[in-house]
């Protein structure tokens, strides 16, 4: 059971777990899979699997980041057989990711608090592919927005632990990332605009065309688009 603490200003809910068990044993033993909304089933026990990356570690997120979905040891193998370099950071994604922007005038929109976290290690390598005039890969928009969350005015980023409301929306000046691996995401999405800040909204719209056209599979089990 759950005891109701507070309701914040985005009528969410802060509440207590009652339990006898420990929280994360109470959690898993109870909880279902947090799935997309338009995922209209039921969660299932292979959900736990295959809605979600095969480098994930930590708890505390409502959903997949789903661009690395289309990432396996394999394909992570092969790309540090090549010397490409690797750093994980932590977005834990809240339930605002799924927010549609009701307003006309985006900058009224108010974006929902994510806990980020960015270890030392993948601050200095992000370091060491600027200082090497290397590309900083993003697979997903949630590594986009944890790294220019905490972004260094020099193409470098502070390590550490914080919260972002960053909302990425044209016009945005990217000082960081440089290259974006992506899903497909809905209309009127926070996602979309952070897109169309980096591809352009001309060009965004024109790919989108073309995944239409052609039927691409959109969403979190969908396609993906690079975009360099």
């Amino acid at each position: 059971s759950v005891e109701i603490e507070s309701v914040t200003e985005r009528r969410t809910r802060v509440v207590r777990l009652m339990t006898p068990l420990p929280v994360e044993e109470a959690i898993a033993r109870f909880g279902h899979v947090p799935l997309p909304p338009y995922v209209t089933r039921a969660d299932t026990p292979a959900d736990a699997e295959q809605y979600q990356t095969v480098y994930a570690r930590e708890t505390g997120s409502v959903a997949a980041p789903t661009a690395g979905l289309h990432f396996t040891q394999e394909v992570l193998g092969s790309l540090a057989s090549r010397g490409v370099a690797r750093a994980d950071v932590v977005l834990h994604v809240g339930a605002g990711t799924f927010k549609p922007v009701e307003v006309d005038d985006p900058a009224l929109h108010v974006m929902h608090e994510e806990r980020y976290h960015v270890s030392p290690e993948a601050a200095r390598a992000v370091a060491d592919t600027r200082d090497r005039a290397g590309h900083v890969w993003a697979v997903g928009t949630t590594a986009a927005r944890t790294l220019e969350s905490v972004a260094l005015g020099d193409g470098h980023v502070r390590a550490g632990d914080g919260e972002t409301r960053l909302f990425i929306r044209p016009p945005y000046t990217w000082r960081v990332v440089d290259r974006l691996i992506t899903n497909f995401h809905l209309p009127r999405s926070t996602l979309l605009m952070l897109v169309a800040a980096f591809a352009g909204y001309e060009l965004t719209m024109r790919a989108y065309r073309e995944a239409i056209a052609a039927e691409y599979r959109f969403f979190s089990y969908g396609d993906a688009m690079a975009i360099v």
